[in-house]
């Protein structure tokens, strides 16, 4: 049973750049786009070759499509769209899930879109998301996982306050190689 001090309430969080929110038929649509596109496909581990980057269609199919359509049922995880306040437009998802009530724990994920990089939209929605996870919740501990071979995702996370714990060495295979998988972590204390 999921416990109701985590999730059940889906928050919208403004920042100066972005607004974190419900799925709604709009930011769906928009996924589409942001979910085929390579670079996305690539830093996420979605794909195990540049070539099969490149290869999704920009339209969502209708598993994915009910998928974000249910992501506000869920009270054991908090999946929000990330809109760049400038544009209204829908530019990603700053997800917490894998909750461990037992441990107050739970993991993040982030992905960004092309129309999202480079303008600090991805570090405003994560520390808007952990601020949220610490100040409306009980959880003590939010980690996370990010290929190394994705540093700008690292410089976000570390910005945001969060340590690095580890490395899963050769964890993801990609064209033809390896690449190591680093586990970082803040604590409710470490909070900024």
């Amino acid at each position: 049973m999921t416990d109701p001090r985590f999730f059940a309430e889906k928050p919208t969080l403004t920042g100066e750049r972005v607004l974190l929110c419900s799925f709604t038929p709009r930011e769906i649509e928009a996924m589409g786009a942001i979910l085929a596109d390579p670079d996305v496909l690539i830093l996420t581990g979605s794909v195990h070759t540049s070539a099969d980057a490149h290869t999704r269609s920009t339209a969502l199919d209708s598993a994915t499509r009910r998928w974000y359509e249910t992501r506000a049922d869920q009270p054991d995880r908090l999946d929000l769209a990330i809109v760049d306040r400038a544009t209204s437009v829908c530019v990603g998802e700053a997800v917490l899930n894998e909750l461990s009530p037992e441990n107050d724990s739970c993991n993040f994920r982030i992905l960004i879109g092309p129309a999202g990089r480079d303008r600090g939209l991805g570090t405003e929605a994560t520390r808007l998301i952990i601020r949220h996870a610490f100040q409306a919740t009980s959880l003590h501990r939010i980690e996370l996982e990010v290929f190394a071979f994705n540093p700008r995702a690292q410089h976000v996370y570390e910005s945001a306050g969060f340590a690095l714990e580890g490395r899963r060495r050769d964890a993801h295979k990609f064209d033809n190689g390896y690449v190591d998988a680093l586990t970082m972590s803040i604590l409710r204390p470490e909070s900024p």
